[in-house]
């Protein structure tokens, strides 16, 4: 039986292709004036002390904030494998070396303490990843992570906030998706929050070190100081974004409340543990954490309720064991043999997810009485 019920599903307003036409008739649809507008009106939205700088992807993002705080061979990086492969790839790349943190058996966040005790005088940076858009326990992590140096400094804090939420800004880095399945799409593209300091050095990094306003002939009468990168994005992007911006709120907050519902639900059924409902969550994804998830996933897809466990554990790949630790992971080995997420977005009807927790009602108590 084909899904019926989508875990993931493309949000775009009308109004999209009205403002996508107008670039495609203005004669300039490079980085422009449609950008410049989607980062005042999204640096509004989110409270951003400047304008988040737009860029072609969430991992540009990661890698433009390694490249401003200075990753390179030799360091090492303090990050999470409950993540998608995007988040780990930049600095690794940079020739870092990968030290894993463990994560919140039941939230899939990084573990504050974990991260406490694997930071050394060669760590750089630590990545911190919103899981299903719930924000890591920032505060307890600079707190412990002060307390173990003695002290001493705290390395730069990079949180990925690629699952949303849209608000918060905890990390000293912050680094946002606009991928095509995300509350927020402009079909693919990201965004980078700075340190006040370096707003202006990234503002440069993003278009090969260039500043872009400083006169018509910019390319060629400039003298590059720092080499940059191509990482920024285009006024077509940004019109879908523009577009889709009005929408934003209203999606979450669904998300949020089918997220809601579910707990309420959901909970207290055997095999299955489910997260604290959190309100400020962005919910991009609803991970319950369940026992024998094989018959779990069948027992919803025959009933046309998709799930997916979303991403692999990015320590399980070779690519990763060159470059990284391999110290004993229990939170993340909890977490990764139980996670998977069920439909909770917008597109989610009130029928729908009355249906999907029947479903696993039913699932739960059938396994229930054949262990009996």
């Amino acid at each position: 039986m084909s899904h019926e019920i989508k875990l993931f599903q493309v949000r775009m307003d009308e109004g999209a292709g009205y403002l996508v036409n107008e670039v495609l008739s203005s004669g300039y649809i490079g980085q422009g004036p449609k950008c410049a507008e989607f980062e005042r009106q999204f640096g509004e939205l989110i409270g951003a002390p400047e304008p988040p700088l737009l860029l072609n992807s969430c991992t540009s993002a990661i890698d433009l904030a390694l490249h401003l705080i200075g990753v390179g061979p030799g360091d090492e990086v303090i990050t999470t494998p409950i993540t998608c492969t995007a988040t780990n790839s930049p600095p690794a790349l940079r020739g870092a070396r990968i030290v894993w943190a463990d994560v919140d058996p039941l939230t899939g966040n990084i573990d504050p303490l974990s991260v406490a005790e694997k930071v050394t005088e060669r760590t750089k940076a630590i990545i911190a990843v919103n899981w299903g858009g719930r924000n890591c326990e920032y505060g307890k992590m600079r707190m412990l992570v002060e307390v173990a140096q003695g002290g001493g400094r705290i390395p730069a804090i990079i949180e990925d906030a690629a699952h949303g939420p849209y608000g918060g800004n905890e990390g000293d880095y912050v680094c946002y998706s606009f991928q095509a399945i995300k509350h927020l799409t402009m079909g693919d593209g990201g965004a980078l929050i700075t340190p006040p300091s370096q707003y202006q050095r990234a503002k440069l990094l993003r278009w090969y070190g260039l500043d872009r306003e400083s006169s018509a002939d910019f390319r060629c009468a400039q003298n590059i100081q720092e080499i940059g990168y191509k990482y920024q994005l285009n006024d077509i992007a940004a019109a879908i974004g523009l577009a889709n911006l009005p929408g934003l709120a209203a999606a979450v907050d669904r998300g949020r409340a089918n997220a809601e519902y579910y707990c309420r639900w959901l909970a207290d059924l055997p095999g299955i543990d489910v997260p604290p409902y959190d309100p400020a969550c962005a919910y991009w994804l609803m991970t319950l954490c369940v026992d024998d998830r094989d018959s779990f996933s069948a027992y919803l897809g025959e009933r046309g309720i998709a799930t997916s466990q979303v991403h692999r554990r990015n320590d399980a790949h070779d690519a990763f064991k060159k470059v990284s630790t391999s110290d004993p992971l229990p939170g993340v080995d909890a977490f990764d043999a139980r996670q998977v997420s069920i439909p909770n977005g917008w597109w989610v009807s009130d029928e729908q997810r009355e249906y999907i927790a029947r479903i696993i009602h039913e699932w739960a108590f059938m396994r229930a009485r054949r262990a009996a």
